[in-house]
């Protein structure tokens, strides 16, 4: 249910059947109230409000630094601004690693004060009995794959994942583990298109793709990517839907020439 009460068009079981009837799913990232709105209008089937917000809204280098503040503060704007579709919080570095009670505390206060319909976790079999505790607790979750920036410093940076066949078998090992579990999706990041394919044609879930190629049963990007907002850097499976940066760049340089030479604001402007 939506904070009003009405029941949401996009839920748990809406994702998991899209895969049955082989509709793909959208999803992109969302960190407040305007641009949740425009997406529910916009027909995108979830939002993950992602701890990428350490990066494209806070200015860290990762992630790690994100707080379980951040994430309800930003889930809350969110929030807010849906009606339709299923909100998916990310659970921030170690808010689920240290123990069973810490994890579901975490989850439950993404989903009672936030407002969020489930929460993503990432890792794989070292994280399954969380994810079934959570799941036998009503918490919607959605596992994580691949690349996992949480663990950045473990993994040596930001690198593609699953390329030797012992990572791989581990990977597809971890996902149906996380599948048996009880997570509903699992997102797939920076690994093989071939492995991704195999991955999702062997699983019963959906899986989402962000950097994994075309055969995943969906997709995933961050929105500051896909308006071309952040320009610190952008990943090679990035596709650039716009290029607001400059258009913003451009509106902000009109803006002071005005103020400068006089000219804002004008007499339409004031009584």
């Amino acid at each position: 249910m939506s904070k009003e009460g009405k029941a949401l068009a996009v839920t748990r079981t809406t994702i998991v059947e899209m895969k049955k009837k082989g509709e793909k799913i959208t999803m992109l990232t969302a960190y407040d109230f305007a641009t949740a709105a425009m997406m529910d209008e916009s027909g995108i089937d979830m939002i993950l409000v992602g701890d990428s917000l350490g990066n494209v809204v806070l200015g860290y280098d990762n992630t790690i630094p994100v707080t379980m503040e951040d994430m309800i503060h930003h889930t809350k704007a969110v929030a807010r601004g849906v009606k339709r579709l299923m909100i998916i919080a990310d659970m921030p570095f170690m808010s689920y690693q240290a123990s069973m009670q810490s994890a579901l505390e975490n989850a439950g206060r993404l989903m009672k004060e936030a407002g969020a319909h489930g929460v993503k976790l990432e890792g794989g079999r070292e994280i399954a009995e969380t994810v079934q505790r959570m799941t036998a607790s009503g918490i919607p979750v959605v596992g994580h794959l691949g690349l996992t920036p949480q663990s950045i410093h473990q993994m040596g940076g930001f690198k593609m994942q699953g390329r030797t066949d012992e990572a791989a078998r581990r990977i597809k090992e971890d996902a149906v583990m996380i599948q048996e579990a009880g997570a509903f999706s699992i997102v797939l990041e920076a690994i093989p298109a071939a492995l991704a394919s195999e991955i999702t044609e062997s699983l019963t879930i959906p899986t989402i793709g962000i950097g994994a190629g075309p055969h995943c049963d969906g997709q995933v990007l961050v929105v500051n990517d896909l308006l071309g907002i952040y320009e610190k850097f952008t990943p090679r499976f990035v596709k650039k839907y716009a290029d607001l940066a400059e258009t913003m760049k451009k509106a902000f340089r009109e803006y002071r020439d005005d103020v400068k030479q006089g000219l804002f604001p004008g007499p339409e402007h004031y009584s």
